[in-house]
């Protein structure tokens, strides 16, 4: 094993925190499914709470796993670590319709109590509308995008730990925002057309395209800092930020590709009277009934 790579690895440790908080998310959101699975046929599908669970564990994987050991050598590594926080563990953990499962998997006098209360709260409500914009949500995550990959910040959250914490918690966070119109997992409603989505997707491409472009096609190295890192499997850090882009282009294009044909089919395929939205006909089945103890009506 070259010695840069042990050293890394060496200077990894597991991280306990954050991988007791994403197993105690996993264990919340299971015990609600299997609850729900229990009292309803038409509950949440089982794919579903698969990619609930698969998006935690690329949460682990981006910042908790050994390959957060290499993002300081490596700006391919970087980048995969955004990726998976911003464009891949988001969509999958939205995709498993995660709040009716969460609610039934906490302590029914906790939901009353505390979370009932916070979400019937106007500020928190408000707050909620304007969150869930999609303008502001593309706002949001192109603002996380771009700003982090300014020279000046990147370096920063390299160098700093905290600051690295930070700019994580941003991409994760916006990444929620980016991609909940696009799922709108129950109980949001959208209030806009959904062929909006289609061109939500198309401009959300275009930062992207930009970043991974000059990235892959700039003669000059974007982030200096690299220079001084211990180079890996004999590449130099021109030909590593090739690399970062043509992998941020890819996946991106990918990730929005994929929805944006599946809105499509969608869109042109003649729709019956009941047929819902994405992820809402599921919960029919479960929707919250009055004088049922454990129903998210409480909330």
């Amino acid at each position: 094993m070259p010695p840069p790579v042990q050293l890394a690895l060496e200077s990894w440790t597991f991280p306990i925190p954050l991988t007791l908080a994403l197993v105690l998310s996993a264990f919340v959101y299971l015990r609600g499914w299997f609850h729900l699975r229990s009292a309803s046929v038409n509950a949440i599908a089982g794919w579903r709470a698969s990619s609930f669970v698969l998006g935690l564990f690329l949460i682990w994987l981006a910042v908790g796993s050994p390959l957060a050991a290499f993002d300081e050598q490596l700006l391919t590594v970087h980048m995969l670590q955004h990726l998976l926080l911003m464009t891949f563990a988001p969509a999958l953990i939205l995709l498993g319709a995660p709040v009716m499962p969460l609610l039934h998997g906490l302590p029914q006098r906790f939901v009353q109590s505390v979370v009932g209360p916070l979400f019937r709260w106007p500020p928190v409500q408000r707050i909620g509308q304007v969150l869930s914009q999609p303008a502001f949500c593309w706002i949001a995550a192109t603002a996380a995008l771009v700003g982090w990959h300014i020279p000046g910040a990147f370096t920063l959250g390299l160098r700093s730990e905290a600051w690295h914490v930070v700019e994580h918690a941003c991409f994760l966070g916006t990444g929620f925002l980016f991609w909940w119109p696009v799922v709108q997992p129950w109980p949001s409603v959208a209030v806009w057309p959904r062929w909006s989505i289609l061109l939500y997707l198309f401009l959300a491409t275009l930062p992207c395209d930009v970043l991974s472009a000059f990235l892959v096609f700039s003669e000059r190295v974007a982030y200096p800092v690299y220079f001084s890192a211990p180079r890996l499997f004999g590449i130099s850090v021109l030909e590593d930020q090739e690399c970062a882009g043509a992998l941020m282009w890819t996946c991106v294009t990918i990730a929005y590709l994929v929805p944006a044909a599946i809105l499509t089919t969608r869109l042109l395929s003649p729709r019956t009277p009941n047929e819902d939205e994405l992820g809402h006909s599921e919960m029919q089945g479960i929707a919250p009934q009055p004088g049922d103890p454990h129903s998210a009506k409480a909330v």
